[in-house]
Parts: structure tokens; sequence; C-alpha cells
């Protein structure tokens, strides 16, 4: 705060000087009126000729100044000089006279800036008659007109000049009294504020020592009654990002605690195998256990794979940039990376949908986490649907709402509706499929579908041909998408 005063200090000496000029102007330009309105009572009109009569005591009175010059002038009514200086400056010649009105101006005279009050005096000055001829007589009908241009009024120019340095002295005078007391306020000021500023900070010091005396997973909200009020909102801010913090924090832990939990049981499985293999000295007994390593072996890289695709889900999704996608074009690669499991289960996959470059069909996402989505769907329905079933992927558009829908029907065993909010869990699994899978399917797909504005719905398929199973149907509905320009 120092330096903007030092900066203004400056700003408010310059701004007393133009002040106290014009205080300072205002007594002596009063007095130039009067000296000016005092000379043009000594203009007088005798036989038809225009006087100026001042006295020479009168004009040392004028004139009499210590410090300034006094000039004076009077012009009479045809530009003759009357009295006083003949080198005063008249008036602009743009300038329009006004009768018995006083005004002031700045001018030079012998190089030197003066300030000028000046008037005009109308007079009445009969003209003399054209030589060789006689006056108009008394009873001719153009005996007025003659008469009123022989007597038009005409104008007497009176002048009183000063010079300035007794305005400067006192502007000066001014300007020093302002300043001493400013060279005193000015450090008391900054004494003040600085006493200020260090009492205000204080609480902030105080609540910077508390976090930075904090340990790293302490997640308590700061104490918002020591601090500051116009600091309170900031605390406020961090107290609820400490809350969020400690949400992510619990969430990576729980995480990471069933992940654990999870690769546990398919490691040692894996492990027992192969100690039993080492054991074996029967070819068949020991190709039973090469064939247990290589599921174990198979569901571990499943998890982890899965354990992966949800955490780049939630990660690094949002910071992933949207694309202009065809959904179509998503869809039909995953499908096509499908067909060789559907086929091994004899399942009829199908899609129904329109075709590629269809308008209806685009949309803003992530082509990347989108065919993640499609690929842990079709997945589920796969894994879950028994032989000779049925699995299809349909595209459409609702005819109410606009919005693009995605649905993937299965002829499996369904989910009972107390578990279709349970299934989003990560690593829940339904009790008595006889599957194998970790539970993170429906929930990466889940994830993916909150930062695609998309909502997810589970419901009974029931499809024809199929009534020993009630089936699943997966919709998935982009309502909060950004749909291209022209939809």
């Amino acid at each position: 705060m120092l330096t903007p005063l030092l900066l203004l200090w400056p700003i408010s000496l310059a701004l007393t000087w133009l002040v106290a000029q014009n205080i300072a102007g205002k007594p002596f330009d009063r007095a130039l009126e009067y000296n000016v309105q005092a000379l043009a009572k000594l203009v007088a009109v005798k036989g038809n000729q225009v006087q100026f009569n001042l006295t020479a005591p009168a004009r040392e009175i004028l004139r009499a100044d210590d410090t300034d010059l006094v000039y004076y002038q009077v012009i009479g009514t045809q530009g003759e000089l009357l009295s006083g200086e003949h080198d005063l400056p008249l008036p602009p010649d743009e300038e329009k006279p006004t009768n018995g009105e006083v005004r002031l101006r700045e001018d030079l005279i012998q190089g030197e800036d003066v300030r000028v009050a000046y008037t005009w005096l109308k007079v009445e000055v009969k003209a003399a008659p054209p030589t060789g001829k006689s006056s108009t007589p008394r009873g001719d009908k153009n005996s007025a007109a003659a008469e009123a241009a022989q007597a038009s009024p005409q104008l007497v120019l009176v002048q009183v000049a000063e010079t300035l340095e007794k305005r400067k002295t006192l502007a000066t005078e001014i300007v020093k009294g302002t300043m001493v007391p400013q060279f005193v306020t000015l450090p008391l000021a900054v004494l003040l504020v600085w006493l200020a500023l260090v009492r205000g900070i204080k609480p902030l010091a105080q609540l910077e020592k508390r976090i930075r005396a904090r340990k790293s997973d302490d997640m308590s909200p700061l104490d918002e009654t020591a601090v500051p009020e116009e600091v309170a909102p900031l605390v406020s801010s961090i107290n609820d990002l400490l809350s969020r913090l400690k949400v992510s924090l619990t969430t990576q832990k729980r995480f990471l605690a069933d992940a654990a939990h999870q690769l546990k049981t398919p490691l040692a499985g894996l492990r027992m195998q192969a100690d039993l293999a080492q054991r074996e000295t029967d070819a068949d007994e020991l190709k039973k256990s090469l064939k247990h390593i290589g599921r174990a072996s198979i569901r571990a890289t499943h998890t982890v794979n899965q354990l992966l695709a949800l955490a780049r889900a939630e990660t690094t999704g949002r910071s992933l940039a949207k694309q202009h996608i065809d959904l179509v074009h998503v869809v039909s690669e995953v499908m096509a990376d499908s067909v060789p499991r559907a086929l091994e289960k004899q399942i009829d996959l199908g899609y129904d949908g329109p075709e590629a470059g269809e308008q209806a069909t685009q949309l803003e996402g992530n082509a990347t986490l989108l065919k993640e989505l499609v690929r842990n769907l079709l997945d589920n329905a796969i894994n879950y649907t028994p032989e000779k079933g049925q699995v299809t992927l349909r595209l459409m558009t609702d005819r109410f709402s606009g919005v693009l829908v995605l649905l993937v029907e299965d002829s499996g065993p369904g989910i009972l509706e107390s578990e279709r909010e349970l299934v989003f869990e990560p690593f829940y699994r339904t009790l008595g499929t006889n599957v194998d899978g970790s539970g993170l399917g429906l929930a990466i797909v889940l994830e993916i579908a909150k930062q695609h504005g998309a909502t997810i719905t589970i419901e009974d398929a029931a499809l024809a041909g199929h009534p020993q199973t009630p089936g699943t149907r997966v919709t998935i509905r982009f309502v909060g998408m950004d749909l291209p320009d022209g939809q």
C-alpha cells in the first residue's frame, strides 16, 4: 500500500497547485473588476467629444503596487487612444462587445503574462452634418431619421491589466501550507496501515501454521471461527475441498482393498494348482492341473483388465477430448470382436438399428470410453446367456424426446428387481449364476455413462422364443449429450 500512496502524493500536490491558483486569483480578479468599473465612470461625453478625466493622484493610486505592474487603457469610439498604454493588447476580434459587462482574459504585454479586465461602454456621439449643405428642415418628414443617424450609440473600451506575481506568491503559500501537513500525515498513514495489516493478517498467519502442522492424512475441516470475515469464504471452500478429497480417498482405499481381495482368490488358486502340478506324476492329472492353471490365469487377467478399465474411466474420462462420433461405427467394431465368443456358445448375436452415417446416430463423446461401455454390456450379456441363447443390441431414437437410446437384450436368467441397484457397485456379483467374472463390468458402464450425461435402467427383456428365462434389458439414454448441429 506504500507504493500507491507515494504515487498519489505528487498527483495530490499538482491538483492542489491548480486549485490554489484558482483560489488565489479570485480576490485579485475582483480588484481588477472594481478598477475597470471605477475607470469607466470617468468616461464622459462633452461637446460632442468623448473625454476621459483621470487625475495624476488617481493615476498614482491605480499604479501603486509593490509587487505587480498595473496597466490601463481607454480606447475611444473611433479607435483612438484616450489614455493609458498604447501597447496593451485588444480583446479578440471574434468577441462580441456587450455594454457594461466586465470580462477577464489572460494575455501578454511586453513578453510578460498579465491578467486583463475589460468592458465596453455605450456612448452617444452626434455626427457632424455634411459640409456645404444646410441642416434638414424641422418640418421635413425625414428629420427624425436624420437626428437618429447623427446621434447613433458607439462603444468605448476600458481595460486594466496586472502581472501575476501576487497570484503566484499566494498560490505557493497555499501549496506550502498543504504540503507540510501531508509530510506529517503520509508517514503516519503508512504506520497506521502497517500496524492494521499486521494485526489483521495475524489470524491468517496462525491459520497457515495450523495447516502446515497438519498430517498428510488429516482431512478434518478447518476452524472457520478464528479467521477474519473476509477470509471465511476461502476457508469454507477449502473445507469443501477437504470433504470431497476425503470421500475420494475413502473410495480409493475401499477400491484397493476390494481389488486386493478379488485378486487374492485367483492368485491363490493359481499357486495351489501350480503346487499340485509339480507333485503330479500321472500325465492325465498333470494336464488337468495345467488346465486349471490356465483358467485361473484367465480369471486373474480379466480382473486386472477390468480394474484398469474402471480406473481409466474414473480418472481420465473427463480429461479426454470429445469428438464427433457415429455410434453405429462404435457398436459395429465391438460386435465384430464379440462374434467369436458368441459362436463358441452358439448364441444368436444380432443388431437392430439404423445404418452408419445417419444423422440420428451422431453425438459428441469419447470413442474409447464408449467402446468400453458397449464391450462390457455385450460381455455381460454373452457371459450370462446360456448356450443357444439370444443377445440383441438395438439403437433407436425416442420419437417423443428425440434422445438417442442404446439397448442390450439377452435371454439369460435376468436380474432380480431387488438387486438392480446393487449390480452397479464394484465387485458385486449375483449369486447362483455359476459364471466367472469380476463384478466390475456394470460399474465401468455406469461411470462412463455418467461422464456422457446418460442414464441407465435395467428391466426384464422377455424375448420371444425364450419363455423359460426372463432375460435382461439394459437401456442407456443419452439425455445429456451434445448433439451435432441440425439435430
